[in-house]
């Protein structure tokens, strides 16, 4: 008997359709149903390798997670003399929020949920390591932790220049300060999101300076 044609399921396979599906239609696009669809399957062969939406879930988080590069956290071996731990967390940060930003739509599945994914675990826990090495006490740690996650989420979730969608000029009249600051910023460069990279790289830098102050 030959091989079948099409590829048998798998949890990976589940998962990064789920992706591709929470990519393309939002969070609310993301139904048992609708991920049987793309596959091809009926609904009911999913439940053979998930046990439902919560350890879906797991596996798209598993995913994404996967695509933060953690090897800046990793303890110096020595061959990157001048490279502070400031550096390093930026270089983290950076990559963290690169990868929510080619799947913002997974913010609001994953980001109020329970931490499981085995990738999600070893992250934080290379975070935090990485956060002591560089002197903070276990609890400045946790709340380093959480800063920098609510910093690199937000600013994959949200973006500030999106949000004035007026030419410039018509902001003048009524809110001056506003448009004289759009106007500086796109002087600046970086095209639309220029304005986002910049304030980003200024809330980094202002937490990891915050930090560096107090060890």
């Amino acid at each position: 008997m030959g091989r079948p044609s099409r590829a048998l399921l798998s949890r990976e396979i589940i998962a990064r359709a789920a992706l591709e599906v929470v990519d393309e239609s939002g969070a609310d696009g993301l139904t048992m149903r609708a991920l049987a669809d793309r596959l091809g399957v009926k609904a009911a062969s999913l439940y053979n390798h998930v046990t439902g939406k919560d350890e879906l879930l797991d596996a798209l988080a598993e995913l994404v997670n996967a695509e933060i590069d953690l090897s800046p956290l990793a303890p110096d071996d020595g061959g990157e003399e001048g490279r502070d731990w400031r550096e390093r967390l930026a270089e983290y940060a950076r990559g963290y929020r690169a990868a929510f930003i080619r799947h913002p739509n997974t913010i609001a599945l994953l980001a109020r949920r329970r931490v499981e994914a085995e990738r999600q675990l070893l992250g934080y826990d290379a975070l935090l390591a990485a956060l002591g090495r560089a002197g903070l006490a276990p609890a400045d740690a946790a709340e380093a932790a959480a800063a920098l996650d609510y910093l690199v989420l937000g600013s994959a979730l949200e973006t500030f220049t999106a949000g004035f969608t007026r030419p410039v000029p018509e902001y003048r009249p009524g809110y001056p300060a506003l448009a004289g600051a759009l106007e500086a910023s796109a002087e600046r460069g970086g095209g639309p999101g220029g304005l986002d990279e910049r304030g980003f790289e200024l809330a980094l830098r202002l937490l990891l300076d915050g930090l560096a102050a107090r060890l």
